[in-house]
C-alpha cells in the first residue's frame, strides 16, 4: 500500500513538546514555554507548534517528537510506519511519553501495535533509532524522537555558591524567558554573584556576560567559570551603575541578604541603569518591586512566584 501523510486537520504543525513541573514551579514553567514557545497547548503536558528549539533548553521540557504523520486511526500510524525504510540490522524504539493522555498499560498498547508493524528491528535497552507517539483528544502524531539533555542538572554541584543563591532550573529558566530567542544578541547578567545565570546561558551557546561588584562574588564566579571550562574573561568587577553600551536582554538578580534589605535609592539607581543598559529584562527579587520597575521605565509582561519550602522570589519579566 502507499504511504501516506496524514497532517493535522486545522494547520500543519511540525513538532510536539512534552513537559512537566512540580507545582511550586508550575507559574515558572508557564512563562518559560510562553517565551520559548508559539503554539497550542493540548492540556497539561503537551505543546503543538511550528517552532523547533533543543528540548535540552527547558528544566520543564522533556522530549519534543518532530512529527512524521497523523491520524485519528492508529491503524494509519501503524501503516505509516510500516512503509519507513531501514537497513539490514538497524534497530528502533517507539516510545509513549508519561505525558500524553491513558494509562501505563494504553501507552504500552500503542508502543506494541505500531512496533509490530516497523521493519527494523526493535531494541528498547539502545535503539538505533527513537521514535514517539502521541495521544490526544482522539488525535494520534508519530515521528522522531528527541529526549532532553538533562547534564545541565550536574551544575547543581559548584565550587562556590551561595546558600541563596538562584538554583540551577531557575537560573536556566531565568536566561531562557529574558532571550528566548537568543542567536545575534548580546546579554547582560550585571549582579552575576557566583555565575549561576551567567553559566546557563553560556551552556546554551548565549553571548552573555556577567558583572558584579564585590570581590568575593567575581572570585568565586570566575572559579566557577574555569571548573565548567568558560573564560574568565566573561565575568568582571564593577558596579553595574556604572556601565556602559547596551545590550539586547538582561537577568538582574537583585541583590538579597538575610539580615538587611537593599536601600530604596540604591533599587532605584540599579532598576534605572537596568533601564539604560537594556529593553528587554527578568527582574527576580526577594521584595516587593512592581512600583519601582514601574517608575525605572519598565512595564511587566509576566510574571511569577518561585517557592523553595518557606522561602519565595519573585520573577518579572520587563520591557
Amino acid at each position: 500500500m502507499q504511504r501516506r501523510d496524514y497532517p493535522m486537520d486545522d494547520k500543519l504543525a511540525s513538532y510536539l513538546y512534552m513537559y512537566r513541573s512540580h507545582e511550586n514551579e508550575s507559574g515558572l514553567c508557564e512563562l518559560e514555554l510562553n517565551a520559548l514557545l508559539q503554539g497550542d497547548r493540548l492540556g497539561a503536558g503537551l505543546i503543538i507548534t511550528r517552532e523547533k528549539i533543543d528540548p535540552g533548553r527547558s528544566p520543564y521540557v522533556t522530549g519534543r517528537i518532530d512529527i512524521l504523520a497523523s491520524s485519528e486511526s492508529l491503524d494509519d500510524i501503524a501503516e505509516y510506519a510500516a512503509g519507513i525504510p531501514f537497513a539490514e540490522g538497524e534497530t528502533f524504539k517507539v516510545f509513549c511519553p508519561r505525558e500524553v493522555e491513558g494509562t501505563y498499560d494504553e501507552h504500552r498498547r500503542l508502543e506494541r501495535i505500531v512496533g509490530a508493524r516497523m521493519a527494523g528491528q526493535a531494541n528498547m535497552k539502545n535503539p538505533g533509532r527513537l521514535y514517539g507517539i502521541a495521544v490526544h483528544d482522539g488525535r494520534i502524531w508519530f515521528g522522531t524522537y528527541t529526549e532532553s539533555d538533562r547534564s545541565w542538572q550536574e551544575r547543581k554541584n559548584k565550587p562556590h555558591n551561595y546558600s541563596t543563591g538562584l538554583g540551577v532550573a531557575l537560573a536556566r529558566s531565568a536566561v531562557n524567558i529574558a532571550a528566548p530567542r537568543p542567536q545575534g544578541i548580546k546579554i547582560l547578567d550585571p549582579c552575576c554573584g557566583m555565575g549561576s545565570v551567567l553559566i546557563e546561558g553560556l551552556s546554551m551557546g548565549m553571548d552573555m556576560t556577567g558583572c558584579d561588584l564585590n570581590p568575593l562574588a567575581v572570585r568565586g564566579a570566575r572559579g566557577n567559570l574555569r571548573h565548567f571550562g568558560y573564560s574568565e574573561k566573561t565575568v568582571t568587577l564593577g558596579d553595574m551603575r556604572e556601565l556602559d553600551g547596551f545590550y539586547d536582554a538582561a537577568v538582574l538578580d537583585m541583590p538579597y541578604n538575610l539580615c538587611s534589605v537593599l536601600p530604596q535609592e540604591d533599587t532605584a539607581e540599579m532598576l534605572a541603569a537596568l533601564r539604560r543598559l537594556t529593553a528587554r529584562a527578568v527582574i527576580i527579587s526577594t521584595e516587593a518591586l512592581e512600583e519601582e520597575i514601574a517608575r525605572a521605565g519598565f512595564a511587566v509582561i509576566g510574571g511569577c512566584i518561585v517557592s523553595k519550602g518557606s522561602f519565595q522570589r519573585s520573577l518579572w519579566l520587563c520591557r
